[in-house]
């Protein structure tokens, strides 16, 4: 499971290391310290953790489109028609 932790919106409320100890943790008073790779058996916690933080800063197994690397892989965008 990929956590990602938008640094620049977390407050510090500190909801997410309640919740999900082994995957978040405050580090002094103000430095989020986190897993980015959590294992998969801490998805439940990750998730309540990340529904319970006020300022919706935590993403999980959510990468967007322009973190991806275009390749022969990467799905063609449709066409306006």
């Amino acid at each position: 499971m990929r956590v990602v932790v938008d640094l620049s919106r977390c407050e510090g409320y500190a909801q997410c290391a309640f919740l999900a100890p082994d995957a978040f943790r405050m580090h002094g008073e103000e430095a989020l310290m986190y897993d980015p790779n959590a294992d998969d058996a801490q998805r439940d916690q990750v998730l309540r953790a990340a529904a319970a933080c006020p300022v919706q800063a935590i993403l999980v197994d959510r990468l967007e489109e322009v973190d991806r690397p275009a390749g022969p892989d990467a799905p063609a965008e449709a066409s306006p028609s």
